[in-house]
């Protein structure tokens, strides 16, 4: 079984990695300081079981599970935390196990048996039972076959187009196979509809502005690009802008 230890505490990775040594059938493959870093070694390393940190910078534990468990063949994962409050958290998360620090042996050695007995259609079952995600700090896309984690404080605007969307973003712009109603319901707080194809971040927004033949389109900060305002959503927009 190769297994992935990911916690930002290098004292942390080492005492799990002597642990995960004392488990037979078990090997490490790689480890990991954060959430985004822990998804980036999985498309690489492509590990059965993720032994995952909860509470770590840049990307916490839990988000990464969620993109993790969108992988074509996700891992395992077990939750190792000094904090049994999000156990919840966890499970909803598509975790196998959650084992609290300090990990004892006998702990460890039973999640991994668990992670083990779990083949690809329970885990799959698993990850569609979950329960209602929390708002991600990242969208997941691959360009070139190479997975991408863009920040979404620094998307400037979400654009339909066709079955996927586009995210345009502060260095550029990738494909998302996402439907825009769905992270309109997830990020509401963070983007306004501007039109049935386009989503605007609320702080990115500068203005409206009105061309010769009377076409409203929206003014983004750091942005170029003209973004045309439907009928339907305008006032509701100029609401938005009287405030900014």
């Amino acid at each position: 079984m190769k297994v992935l230890i990911v916690d930002d505490e290098p004292l942390a990775r080492e005492r799990l990695s002597a642990l995960v040594h004392e488990c037979a059938g078990a090997a490490v493959v790689g480890e990991a300081g954060d959430g985004r870093a822990a998804v980036e070694a999985v498309e690489r390393l492509q590990p059965d079981v993720v032994l995952l940190d909860i509470r770590m910078p840049l990307m916490d534990g839990l988000e990464a599970a969620r993109h993790i468990a969108d992988f074509e063949h996700p891992p395992a994962v077990v939750f190792c935390t000094a904090y049994d409050e999000h156990a919840l958290a966890a499970f909803d998360a598509g975790a196998v196990d959650y084992l609290v620090k300090p990990v004892r042996l006998d702990r460890l050695r039973g999640a991994l048996d668990r992670a083990r007995r779990f083949g690809a259609a329970e885990l799959d079952r698993m990850h569609a039972a979950a329960g209602a995600p929390t708002q991600r700090g990242h969208l997941c896309a691959r360009v070139r076959g190479n997975l991408v984690l863009v920040a979404v404080a620094d998307i400037h605007y979400l654009l339909a187009e066709d079955k996927y969307v586009v995210v345009h973003h502060a260095k550029g712009e990738v494909l998302i196979e996402e439907a825009l109603k769905a992270l309109e319901d997830e990020f509401g707080d963070r983007f306004v509809r501007i039109h049935r194809n386009c989503l605007v971040a609320r702080d990115r927004l500068t203005g409206l502005t009105r061309s010769a033949d009377g076409t409203i389109y929206a003014q983004l900060e750091g942005s170029a690009a003209t973004l045309e305002v439907s009928r339907r959503n305008l006032p509701g927009l100029r609401k938005l802008v009287r405030h900014l």
